[in-house]
């Protein structure tokens, strides 16, 4: 069984911890955060894209998730 996908709407920026904030301090050169690169703009928008819906996706499941939770306690 293969795992889901996970979706997220910050997919093509860098999320920097803690540590890589204060290293970037301390960095002189400047080229300090690696960036999440793609092979053209075309990719990137299709990545971005993609990860948009996928959010949108997995909203639209949880929203039925709980509405069908909800559903069976009131039958009860």
């Amino acid at each position: 069984m293969t795992k889901p996908k996970t979706y997220k709407t910050t997919a093509l920026f860098h999320r920097p911890s803690f540590i890589d904030g204060f290293g970037s301090i301390i960095n002189v050169a400047g080229n300090y955060f690696d960036f999440n690169y793609s092979g053209s703009n075309e990719e990137a928008d299709q990545k971005a894209i993609e990860n948009d819906w996928g959010v949108i996706g997995d909203d639209i499941r949880e929203a039925i998730s709980k509405s069908k939770k909800k559903s069976l306690q009131f039958q009860v």
